[in-house]
């Protein structure tokens, strides 16, 4: 799928799925800056333009064809926090050029995403700040937005059992965390 079929879909689905007051004037945000055509990575897991959008949508079909119970969970909630979790790459990464070998062993200059990170809030936790300035977020999706990461988590290095609370506590975190780690190592390509 297109970077512009991949928007349009996430567009219809968040706005399909979420009702929730601020919800627009959070999408117009989205608009003005480069969620849509970001990588999601420098080079580990959909490091590409329009990487972020693939990811985030690959985490939302990972986390309802998987987790989601009609009978029992929120598609609104379950919508926020899959399409959401990486809001914080927003405005995360620039291009720069490096020398690089090409297959005839000659040096050429190719770009290269690097991180330009303006606003050094942590990761989870920044979603959850940039979400919040247009949209309020149930208890349960500001947990399994800020603790996606898991042990991957720079936070969670020295020994935190905040993590282990918070998976404890909010099942829609552990679902959160499960999605976007099939989603990264099962369904995106690792390299471009």
């Amino acid at each position: 799928m297109d970077n512009t079929e991949n928007k349009e879909l996430f567009l219809s689905t968040f706005r399909k799925n979420v009702q929730r007051p601020g919800a627009e004037k959070l999408l117009a945000w989205m608009e003005t800056t480069d969620f849509f055509t970001a990588p999601a990575s420098t080079r580990f897991h959909a490091a590409y333009e329009g990487g972020l959008l693939d990811h985030s949508m690959n985490v939302y079909n990972v986390l309802i064809s998987k987790h989601f119970d009609p009978a029992s969970d929120d598609i609104e909630s379950f919508t926020i926090v899959s399409l959401l979790h990486d809001l914080c790459k927003a405005g995360f990464y620039k291009t720069e050029l490096r020398n690089r070998k090409n297959d005839r062993g000659e040096w050429e200059k190719v770009p290269v995403y690097t991180v330009d990170d303006q606003f050094p809030y942590g990761h989870g936790e920044k979603s959850v700040y940039l979400i919040e300035r247009f949209m309020r977020l149930r208890t349960e999706e500001a947990m399994a937005i800020r603790w996606h990461m898991g042990g991957f988590d720079e936070s969670v290095k020295g020994g935190s059992f905040a993590l282990a609370h918070a998976f404890e506590k909010y099942p829609l975190a552990v679902k959160l965390h499960l999605s976007d780690l099939e989603a990264t190592y099962l369904h995106e390509n690792r390299s471009e």
